[in-house]
This record gives C-alpha cells, structure tokens and sequence, in this order.
C-alpha cells in the first residue's frame, strides 16, 4: 500500500507541475478536461487511483504525452499464492 500511496504521489507530482508550466490553475484544467476541479485537486495530491481515459485527457489538455506522466514508474506484481 505504501508504494501504490508513492506511485500514485509523484503522478500527482507531475500532473501539477505539467499544468503550473502550462500556467493552468486547477479550475482551468478541470473546465478544459471535463473533470471536476477536486477529482483534479485530489490526483495531484495523490489521493486518486486516475484512469487511462483520464490520463490521456489530462495529458491532452496539457500538451503533454501521457507516457511521460507515468516513465520511469513501476508496480510489482502483487503476490496471489
């Protein structure tokens, strides 16, 4: 659970600096996306599990491509037995 908090932590992380360097505050990217400005609030503060379609929307809006949201980040596997 610690390392999902992590994971989803620096996505928010790069959600955030994506729209500050786009000069967006959270109002503008929730009207630009379709999303609610606290769904946007709570990724950047790593509180949301997003997915895909929203990852690609929020990458859209932001010029951005939705790999570069997500490189370099890895989840093991959990452990089934």
């Amino acid at each position: 659970m610690v390392e999902d908090q992590r994971l989803l932590q620096e996505v928010g992380n790069r959600v955030r600096s994506a729209r500050k360097k786009k000069g967006l505050s959270q109002e503008s990217l929730a009207h630009l996306s379709g999303l609610h400005r606290t769904y946007v609030s709570s990724i950047e503060r790593g509180e949301r599990n997003l997915s895909v379609l929203n990852l690609l929307t929020l990458a859209t809006v932001l010029d951005v491509d939705a790999a570069t949201i997500v490189a370099s980040l890895k989840r093991a596997p959990k452990n089934n037995v």
